[in-house]
């Protein structure tokens, strides 16, 4: 029984002398980056490092009287709730095989990023200034929970610089399409 079969052969195009029509080359996802094994590490420390900030903080009887430790409680939160979330993605996306470098999802990791970290970053620097005044310029350190408070600050610019690298990764990738 004589069958023939299909066979394809498959062609190479021929390359251009034309840099002009040449596609543009798409720059490979970087540990740190959104569904990567890198960018979920650097999610769940920004999480657990604000997840910090923020207990510690809390768990202080007079913070609410300070408006710059109300919002590094605020902050610390929101950069909880930004964190976890990306980090679910994260996972769904190395569990699934995704990449998750689409346009409208980089755009949106690199707003959330920008504002949360600049956020964090500004109530760490608030608190800061808050807790060298209570110690170094009004001494009363005996009087407050001094070591609660340069802890949260602590953590949260920790939390800043686990962030940071997720915006620039993320603003790199957006600015190399």
């Amino acid at each position: 029984m004589n069958v023939s079969h299909a066979s394809v052969h498959p062609v190479e195009d021929a390359p251009t002398t034309e840099g002009g029509n040449a596609p543009r080359a798409r720059m490979k996802d970087m540990q740190g980056m959104p569904g990567t094994l890198g960018g979920l590490v650097l999610r769940i420390s920004q999480f657990l490092f604000a997840a910090a900030a923020l207990i510690v903080m809390a768990t202080t009887s007079d913070f609410p009287s300070v408006t710059a430790f109300c919002y590094l409680v605020a902050a610390a939160g929101l950069q909880c709730f930004w964190s976890i979330s990306l980090a679910i993605v994260d996972i769904y996306a190395l569990l699934v095989g995704r990449s998750l470098q689409n346009h409208q999802v980089v755009s949106l990791f690199t707003i959330g990023d920008g504002m949360t970290s600049t956020l964090t970053f500004a109530a760490a620097c608030a608190s800061a200034g808050i807790t060298v005044l209570i110690d170094n310029d009004l001494g009363s350190c005996g009087h407050n929970h001094c070591a609660q408070f340069e802890t949260a600050t602590a953590m949260a610019f920790i939390t800043w610089f686990t962030s940071l690298p997720s915006f620039l990764l993320n603003f790199w990738s957006l600015a190399s399409r």
